[in-house]
């Protein structure tokens, strides 16, 4: 067997955050196969006979990637992985089957799988395409984390600051923010403040780009609008 990246080993429950490796097979022997050589690198791996089971099984909140094989007693794999894309669910995917051609090869790829690899495979094949598929889950994990924290950063404004943020953005000077707002401008210039560290922008392109990740649209002043 050849030798992989060394992973911290994870032993704590089901939804520990390390990171763990799915793998649905109807064969045992695959299934001991696959659970042996993961852990061998030190992986926590955790198999399932069908669908169904990996299903009613508590996901880990941490990276994860599924192996799943093609062809299964009673739904397919093909099939099951539609209904996980389908369902929003986001875990990378590395196919593999004893049947393989090309033109499963190119339809699982096309339908969002990471890998696909034909029965026998070689261990190493097998370990770098996790070790990719984990790398990809982490990065979208953090992503994600990055995500929620820019939403509890905007959630954190008062009505108040957002209206002003919302005037920053359009790039106007504190004076006309007073003057579209009906304020002191020393309170607008408090609130801009407030806005710049809530928000954690170290500028105003910072500021902009954040703004657009959320999806939030200058306020256009009353002299544009007229």
């Amino acid at each position: 067997m050849a030798a992989g990246p060394t992973y911290p080993v994870t032993t704590g429950a089901a939804g520990s955050d390390g990171p763990v490796v799915y793998v649905v097979d109807d064969d045992k022997a695959i299934r001991l196969a696959l659970s042996t050589l993961m852990r061998s690198v030190g992986l926590r791996v955790e198999t399932f006979e069908s669908p169904e089971e990996f299903l009613q099984f508590p996901t880990s909140s941490g990276p994860s990637c599924l192996i799943l094989d093609v062809r299964l007693r009673g739904k397919s794999g093909m099939a099951f992985h539609q209904e996980i894309v389908n369902s929003g669910i986001c875990i990378p995917v590395v196919f593999m089957t004893a049947h393989g051609d090309i033109e499963m090869g190119v339809k699982a790829m096309k339908a969002g799988a990471q890998d696909f690899f034909a029965k026998p495979f070689k261990d190493q094949d097998m370990l770098d395409a996790v070790e990719h598929a984990l790398a990809l889950d982490t990065e979208r994990l953090a992503a994600d984390a990055a995500m929620a924290g820019l939403r509890a950063s905007y959630q954190s404004l008062s009505p108040r600051e957002k209206e002003v943020m919302a005037f920053v953005l359009s790039g106007l000077l504190n004076k006309q923010i007073a003057s579209e707002m009906n304020l002191s401008e020393i309170t607008v210039k408090v609130h801009r403040g407030q806005v710049m560290r809530k928000m954690n922008a170290r500028s105003m392109p910072d500021l902009v780009r954040k703004a657009e990740s959320l999806g939030i649209k200058p306020q256009v002043s009353s002299s544009v609008r007229r």
